[in-house]
């Protein structure tokens, strides 16, 4: 039987590899500005030639963009699942508010299952750092936006503290929606001083429990706050449906 011969895989094949694999696990994110081919160069210890065609490589699967004179970025579409017009039906139908929270309610506690038990100490100093964040635009009351934009970066920490690719790409997938609907919930939440502290606690438990490895408590966790925000907007429904109820009743008497 005659042997094949055994082609030796170039270089750059192995950079683009290494680098797909960096965006696949959310190490680069979309829209991420790549670092300079120099940069690249002295970190795989390879020549600045064999990094141009590893990116011209991820160029031509659509995964870098070129901007001239500006560098090279992850592409922005990398994640994005859903279509722009099903996300903007979605984003003008509150309606669906109550289906996207569900949504989350499983992803969200099936990464933090995998985050309590996959993390490494870097994850658990941005877990806590990205906490941290949230805690001091919380303290400030910077606004519905902002608090909302700190609050889904603390969320997201956790997913990517899990090391599932898949489930991170999903939530990234969403990204805009889940924050909208995070800054409309929030204008409903803190219109009481008692909601702010309780959602202060429970973000507290979520950082615990991932960071102190507990399992079952960071499902937990995440499953009180979900929860929570779903019983008071679907409180804050029924209140307002009632009420548009009165209203009409009271039209028709007069």
């Amino acid at each position: 039987m005659p042997q094949q011969k055994i082609r030796s895989q170039k270089i750059s094949d192995i950079i683009a590899e290494q680098l797909e694999s960096m965006i696949i696990e959310g190490s680069l994110e979309p829209g991420q500005k790549m670092p300079t081919e120099r940069a690249l160069a002295e970190r795989f210890e390879v020549s600045r030639p064999s990094i141009r065609e590893a990116l011209n490589k991820l160029d031509a699967k659509g995964l870098v963009t070129r901007r001239q004179g500006g560098g090279t970025f992850v592409a922005d579409s990398i994640g994005m699942s859903m279509s722009d017009p099903l996300l903007g039906l979605l984003e003008s139908h509150p309606e669906f508010n109550y289906d996207l929270l569900e949504y989350r309610h499983a992803l969200e506690e099936i990464a933090a299952h995998y985050a309590a038990v996959r993390a490494t100490e870097s994850d658990h100093e941005l877990i806590e750092r990205r906490y941290q964040e949230w805690l001091d635009g919380h303290n400030a009351r910077l606004g519905a936006e902002q608090e909302a934009e700190l609050d889904w970066r603390f969320h997201l920490s956790i997913a990517e503290a899990s090391h599932n690719a898949v489930l991170l790409h999903s939530m990234r997938a969403l990204l805009s929606l889940f924050k909208q609907t995070i800054a409309t919930n929030l204008t409903y939440l803190y219109t009481e001083e008692a909601r702010r502290d309780e959602i202060r606690r429970q973000h507290e438990a979520m950082k615990d429990a991932v960071i102190q490895r507990d399992t079952e408590k960071s499902r937990q966790a995440v499953n009180n706050h979900l929860a929570f925000v779903e019983e008071t907007l679907q409180h804050s429904s029924r209140f307002e449906s009632n009420s548009q109820r009165s209203l009409r009743r009271i039209s028709m008497i007069r």
